[in-house]
């Protein structure tokens, strides 16, 4: 069993910066991909960012430039920086690990960017 546990949501204005925080809980993590994504409410959860074991990343299309995935592997934890943050961020974060074809979640974290 793997436990993600985010942190670092909040409100903040429009233009303004936040960085989440996922501790993850599984001894080899230096070797998962993590991603975070993000789900606003009454649409479906969305791939924002992804980074490999490697370290290569990828990101949504509506972030890129603004967000920036990260990891630390002495502190198994992966990083989302988030600036520029504009209304249509505001969603519930989750952080995620595809392990063994089973996905692991987190319990989330809430964004929230006031127009």
């Amino acid at each position: 069993q793997v436990q993600l546990v985010e942190s670092g949501g909040g409100l903040v204005q429009p233009g303004g910066s936040l960085r989440l925080s996922c501790v993850s809980s599984r001894s080899m993590f230096n070797l998962d991909t993590m991603a975070w994504y993000r789900q606003a409410p009454g649409t479906q959860r969305e791939l924002v960012a992804r980074i490999t074991s490697g370290g290569s990343t990828n990101y949504a299309d509506s972030v890129k430039g603004r967000f920036t995935i990260s990891r630390d592997n002495a502190k198994n934890t992966v990083y989302l920086q988030m600036n520029n943050l504009k209304p249509e961020d505001t969603a519930v974060y989750y952080c995620n690990t595809p392990i063994i074809g089973y996905d692991y979640w987190g319990q989330g974290t809430q964004v929230t960017v006031p127009s």
